[in-house]
């Protein structure tokens, strides 16, 4: 079943089921991924090498959009939700030992992914705009998903929740792997296109038609919103 035209990758193009976006309050939990200043701040490049230089220009979609958009969706979404007393949960990368020894191999590989945050840093801390409140589920991971290295799938379950509204960054890495997560444990997805971001925009809109239909449905806020 597709729920719109959009994203829609060659495995699905003859599929002509449709179905309406329609939310359960009491069963929905929205989840917000890795909203930490750690990625989504612009680095200072006054002392980079050309080279570095060039290769953060090319950030500039992902921060524009982040500031434009995804931090005030999902900003329009947490209120959404707390407005109507809907579970909130979010996921943040923090390692408990100092050497990083319990993070799983894919935060331990070099390049871009070689990440060690822990507690008390404040690169690793939420967004304010986005900050948690009290009596929002909070989890901590060393995993790309939010549920193979954390309790919160047990935790969704005890609070009744059979489907969840995913944001976050980025994309293509811990969002991919928290959706791909919760659609094996049989949770109803909905990926929020404008809330969430990649590197680029080809990485972007490549990760949504990829999760798109088999894994989740991907929707706007504005139509997400207007489901609640």
């Amino acid at each position: 079943m597709k729920v719109n035209d959009r994203y829609c990758s060659f495995y699905y193009e003859l599929d002509e089921d449709y179905g309406e976006i329609v939310i359960d309050g009491s069963r929905t939990a929205l989840l917000i991924v890795d909203m930490q200043y750690h990625f989504l701040t612009r680095p200072d490049t006054s002392g980079m090498s050309e080279r570095e230089k060039a290769y953060y220009a090319r950030w500039e979609y992902f921060y524009d959009r982040v500031d434009n958009e995804v931090i005030p969706n999902n900003a329009r979404l947490l209120s959404a939700f707390r407005e109507r007393k809907m579970l909130v949960a979010h996921a943040r990368i923090t390692g408990q030992l100092a050497n990083g020894r319990d993070r799983s191999l894919d935060q331990k590989a070099t390049g871009y992914n070689e990440l060690l945050l822990l507690d008390g840093n404040p690169a690793g801390e939420i967004v304010a705009p986005l900050a948690p409140r009290e009596n929002e589920l909070v989890v901590r991971k060393t995993t790309d998903s939010a549920l193979t290295g954390t309790s919160l799938r047990l935790m969704l379950h005890n609070c009744g929740i059979d489907t969840v509204v995913v944001t976050g960054v980025l994309t293509d890495q811990c969002v991919s792997g928290t959706v791909r997560s919760l659609a094996d444990e049989s949770f109803k997805v909905w990926l929020v296109e404008d809330a969430c971001g990649a590197s680029t925009r080809e990485i972007q809109e490549h990760e949504l038609s990829v999760l798109n239909n088999i894994y989740c449905h991907v929707v706007s806020t504005d139509e997400l919103i207007a489901a609640l």
